[in-house]
C-alpha cells in the first residue's frame, strides 16, 4: 500500500509539473515577439520533456505495481482515451519544440533575430489547444477512480 501512495504521489506531482511547465511556456509567448525569452522557452521545455517522461515512468508504475489489478486498467476505454489525449498532447508539442529550437539557432546565427509574428501566433495557439486537452485529463482520471468504464 506505500509503494502505491508514493507512486500515486509521485505521478501527481509530475503532472503538476508538467502542467506548469506547459503553462510557463504560454506565459513566456503572452508578450509577443519582441518580448521573447528564447532561451527560457527552450530551457522550460526541456523540462516539460522531462515532466512528460516523469508522468510516463509513474503512471507505468501505478499499473505495474500499483494496488489495482491490471484488469482495472488493461480493459478501460476511459483509460484509453485519457492515454489517447497524452499521446495527443505528445504530438501537438512537437511543433512548438522545433519553432524553439529553430528560433534558437536563428538568434544565435543573429542577434537582432525576431521571430514571424505568423510563426509565435501558431505557437501559441498549438500550446493553448495543449493546455485546453491537458484540462480534459483529470476528468477523465476522476471518472476512471470511480469505476465508469469497467464492465461488471
Amino acid at each position: 500500500m506505500i509503494i502505491d501512495a508514493v507512486l500515486a504521489y509521485l505521478h501527481f506531482l509530475s503532472i503538476f509539473f508538467l502542467a506548469f511547465t506547459l503553462l510557463r511556456e504560454w506565459a513566456l509567448l503572452r508578450g509577443g515577439p519582441p518580448a521573447l525569452d528564447i532561451k527560457a522557452l527552450v530551457r522550460t521545455d526541456r523540462h516539460y520533456l522531462y515532466a512528460a517522461i516523469a508522468v510516463l515512468a509513474s503512471g507505468l508504475g501505478r499499473v505495474l505495481l500499483g494496488i489495482k489489478p491490471w484488469a482495472f486498467y488493461a480493459h478501460n476505454p476511459v483509460l484509453h482515451v485519457k492515454i489517447g489525449l497524452f499521446v495527443l498532447i505528445g504530438i501537438l508539442s512537437i511543433q512548438p519544440t522545433l519553432a524553439f529550437i529553430r528560433w534558437r539557432r536563428a538568434q544565435a546565427a543573429d542577434a537582432d533575430y525576431r521571430v514571424a509574428p505568423n510563426d509565435w501566433r501558431f505557437v501559441r495557439r498549438m500550446l493553448l489547444i495543449e493546455l485546453h486537452l491537458l484540462a480534459l485529463i483529470p476528468l477523465l482520471a476522476t471518472l476512471m477512480a470511480r469505476g465508469v468504464g469497467l464492465h461488471s
